[in-house]
């Protein structure tokens, strides 16, 4: 059970308890501030009865006990706890008794101030003494403090054993509170960048037939709301953290990413990230002159792990472009057009005069993932020069024009079921022939003006291959994408990106199937990916298992994975959107519809969308046909 409302967590198990084992416990930006929160009535624990996630930042706790002598089976004291990420958790009791009663209550309390990354790797260290401090208890060490208050205070606060003790009066039928507030010492209350009056992120709403669609989309835009950051040296720009409870820092490549399946939402939390990673674009004139540096990530057991830096360049410009279709106002446009153009500067010259983008390092492979991305970031950051008067659009055609001729004969292999897209090229030149998951990005090409998509690296042939290559028994779980196809060499069902579910990349498929025009390969994910995200309370994890569905199976965990995440909740934005297949061309006062025409959810609504700053709203109807029910004026329907 994972509260967020960042720089604030608070992590535990459906207990409701925190015993301070594993990752339990209160945290303000990445510290633990209270690792152990344990309740006591009467002199025993409250048999929980429920534990529920009641919005992105908060969780109820329901438990219960016989207090009264000769009551028989039945509970006469409710005990609910209502937590905040924030640092706040509310204790309150109700009597069912008959009689006046008079409760002891006991709070043990402790923590170990360890960072997160300690506590992930099991080096953290002991709890640490407690001294009384006020209403409450305060611990300290050499590298912070947090302490605890209590309200009302308590009778008796016992530091070496770390309690706060009350004695409460219950009347027939009452109730009363206990509120604790921990955090550091100085510090004030959290401060949610996703709480904000003017949040970035519209409210948007769905409803229609399936109710499913309208759960995951309002837990996902709770979720991004919840992960939302500022900018430390720049707090009016927000960005998204890549997930809770192990990546609550920026990543970029996700941060683009998420920005990017969000656009529907409002254009401000892209304008925020792309401000925030243009100040960490790397300056000078060397071979990474123009780049946003990135961490490298895990590539499976078929290939080295890649860099996401160089994802995240590439998805900077396609960002901006698309940004300004959604409608990005002008000025921000113009403002953020020179690190677009030296992110586009960076490929041309990282490419020379060869064909393919190579990894960085040296002797790297040529992933097929990263020619999506530039052959992407080549067609619409031409589209975004040429939009703004600047030159290099020409060039960088003739680039993709020349990758697409080159990528369709030398990154396909013939074989007896009809050909597959290589994973990449080794560095002597020969094919790596897994089937991943990276391959949906081949489908995912990008929004031109008046409505259109930009060429893929595909042909026909081979993209309805891919298709059904992609809505096949292999890759499609029936929970979604599997990264990595069944009768692969090296599958494994938890494997990061060889077998396990990734949200992210299943709705790049869902969109990019869509759009081609391969809806039964399409519905046939999106209906998985429903099905998980019901299994999950519609708040979807960054990855789960890829084992197949069966009936009465659920969807399996992945331990390491991060709920929510980024991209997870982005991705619950953008299934929606690719059902109404809204594309706006906002500089061109259009947005054109193209469903799904077998409307796999019968009829849909979705309401609180922005196109061009406006609230957009538009119905899809159970015949697949789409009508705007709502938009800004002067903006017309496309063809």
């Amino acid at each position: 059970m994972i509260c967020v409302a960042l720089p604030g967590l608070a992590i535990s198990t459906e207990q409701g308890q925190m015993t301070g084992q594993g990752l339990e416990g209160f945290y303000r930006a990445g510290r633990r501030v209270l690792s152990r929160c344990q309740v006591r009535v009467a002199g025993r624990e409250p048999v929980a009865v429920q534990a529920r996630m009641t919005a992105a930042d908060r969780a109820r706790f329901v438990g219960t006990l016989r207090v009264s002598p000769h009551s028989g089976p039945d509970p006469d004291v409710v005990v609910k706890r209502i937590r905040h990420a924030d640092g706040t958790e509310r204790i309150t009791l109700h009597s069912a008794a008959l009689r006046p009663l008079r409760i002891p209550v006991e709070v043990a309390l402790g923590t170990d101030l360890a960072d997160l990354g300690a506590i992930a790797s099991g080096t953290a260290g002991p709890e640490l003494p407690a001294s009384v401090h006020d209403s409450g208890l305060r611990w300290s060490c050499a590298t912070g403090n947090s302490w605890v208050t209590a309200d009302p205070p308590p009778a008796d606060a016992l530091a070496s054993a770390g309690l706060l003790r009350w004695e409460l009066e219950l009347a027939p039928g009452g109730s009363t509170t206990v509120e604790l507030r921990v955090r550091p010492d100085g510090a004030g209350p959290v401060r949610a960048a996703g709480r904000a009056a003017t949040s970035p992120l519209a409210a948007a709403r769905a409803s229609g037939d399936d109710p499913r669609i309208g759960s995951l989309l309002r837990t996902s835009v709770e979720d991004l709301q919840a992960l939302l950051m500022r900018d430390p040296v720049h707090p009016s720009d927000l960005y998204l953290a890549a997930g809770a409870p192990w990546r609550c820092g920026l990543a970029p490549a996700d941060a683009l990413a998420a920005a990017r399946m969000t656009l529907a939402l409002g254009t401000r939390l892209a304008a925020g990230t792309l401000r925030t990673l243009a100040r960490t674009q790397l300056p000078g004139s060397g071979p990474q002159s123009g780049m946003i540096p990135g961490p490298r990530r895990d590539a499976g057991t078929h290939l080295p792990p890649g860099c996401t830096g160089t994802e995240a360049t590439l998805l900077f410009p396609v960002l901006l472009a698309e940004a300004r279709r959604w409608g990005l106002p002008e000025q921000e446009t113009e403002e953020l057009l020179p690190a677009a153009e030296r992110c586009l500067t960076w490929l041309r010259t990282t490419v020379g005069d060869g064909t393919y983008l190579s990894d960085p390092h040296p002797g790297g492979p040529v992933r097929c993932e990263t020619q999506a991305h530039a052959h992407r970031a080549a067609l619409l950051g031409a589209d975004l020069l040429d939009a703004c008067g600047r030159p290099g659009g020409a060039e960088l055609r003739q680039w993709a024009q020349a990758l697409r001729t080159a990528f369709r004969e030398d990154f396909w292999i013939d074989d007896l079921g009809g050909g597959r897209p290589a994973a990449a090229l080794a560095p002597d030149g020969g094919p790596v022939p897994h089937l991943g998951a990276a391959a949906a990005h081949l489908l995912d090409t990008g929004l031109l003006g008046g409505g259109a998509l930009a060429v893929g690296l595909l042909d026909k042939v081979q993209t309805e291959q891919l298709a059904r290559l992609l809505g096949g028994p292999a890759m499609d779980s029936g929970w979604g994408l599997r990264g990595l196809g069944v009768k692969e060499a090296g599958y494994n069902p938890f494997g990061h990106r060889s077998g396990a579910v990734r949200v992210h990349e299943t709705a790049v498929a869902v969109a990019g199937l869509a759009a081609a025009g391969y809806e039964k390969e399409a519905n046939s994910l999106l209906r998985g990916v429903l099905a998980a995200a019901e299994a999950f309370d519609h708040r979807l994890p960054e990855m789960y298992a890829g084992e197949q569905r069966t009936d009465g199976s659920v969807p399996l965990p992945h331990p390491a994975s991060c709920r929510p995440a980024a991209t997870a909740a982005a991705a619950g934005v953008l299934l929606p959107i690719t059902l109404a297949g809204i594309r706006p061309d906002a500089p061109g006062g259009t947005v054109t519809l193209r469903p799904v025409h077998s409307a796999p959810l019968g009829e849909i609504v979705l309401t609180g969308l922005r196109v061009a700053g406006a609230p957009f709203s538009v119905r899809v109807s159970r015949l697949g046909l789409a009508m705007v029910e709502e938009a800004g004026d002067g903006l017309q329907l496309g063809g």
